[in-house]
């Protein structure tokens, strides 16, 4: 009883995440993220449908690693996640960074669209403030994330002389490199400075901006939609060991 109960809550868990990863692929980009939670949810489907006669005869260490390998994945992204809703913000700063985070055609994706909705939150408590969108033009994408970015915010009543487009970028650590360029030119070298990505974006890039010349700079982030998590975190942690690796 409780093997066939295993099945069918392993077949309905991975048969979940790849209907997931197949609505995700309709509403956003393709990428590693949204690859790896469907090759994910077909693992784990395929352990269901063949527990009982497959499965047996894969030996123990295999179905270990197996396990032990998603539960690794697991707690790293319930780690980003919990690093990334410490805000250390603290609304006097001379501008505020908003990552890209990829557009389809010339839509927003809904995590990019909710990075911007907290950039207008921290404008209107400080309207001083400059807002640099940055981001270039990708795969998919029929003019640059910046400008895309840019009519949201002019639409949501943020002044046009208060955004400032980087259009280049094609990486976050180019989205740091380029507007760190952009803060000297505006304010020389003494300036305070935050960005807005998505929570689990947050530990990364604080280690991105560094390494691209940008001390000090604070964080504020978005939430993301739960139906985003999986495929965004799994696409993090992917993202996270390849700067460890390449130190960018």
């Amino acid at each position: 009883m409780k093997k066939k109960a295993l099945k069918i809550l392993l077949t309905v868990i991975g048969a979940g995440l790849m209907f997931n990863a197949v609505i995700m692929l309709m509403t956003s980009n393709l990428n590693a993220g949204i690859i790896a939670e469907f090759l994910l949810g077909t693992a784990i489907m395929l352990y269901g449908v063949f527990i009982n006669s497959l499965m047996p005869k894969i030996p123990k260490i295999l179905k270990g690693i197996f396990w032990a390998g998603i539960g690794t994945v697991a707690v790293f992204m319930i780690f980003l996640l919990g690093y990334g809703i410490s805000d250390n913000i603290s609304g006097n700063e001379d501008a505020v960074i908003v990552l890209g985070s990829g557009i389809r055609g010339e839509l927003l994706t809904v995590g990019l669209k909710n990075r911007l909705d907290r950039a207008v939150e921290i404008y209107r408590d400080n309207p001083d403030t400059i807002i640099i969108v940055s981001g270039g033009q990708g795969p998919q994408e029929d003019i640059t994330e910046a400008l895309a970015m840019e009519r949201y915010l002019l639409g949501c009543g943020v002044e046009s002389d208060k955004i400032i487009k980087e259009e280049q970028a094609t990486s976050t650590y180019e989205n740091f490199d380029y507007s760190r360029q952009i803060l000297e030119e505006l304010f020389g070298e003494e300036y305070k400075v935050a960005f807005v990505t998505n929570e689990y974006h947050i530990f990364r890039a604080s280690s991105l901006a560094k390494i691209a010349g940008i001390e000090n700079a604070a964080h504020a982030h978005s939430n993301t939609k739960w139906y985003t998590v999986i495929p965004s975190c799994m696409r993090e942690c992917m993202a996270v060991v390849k700067l460890w690796v390449f130190k960018r």
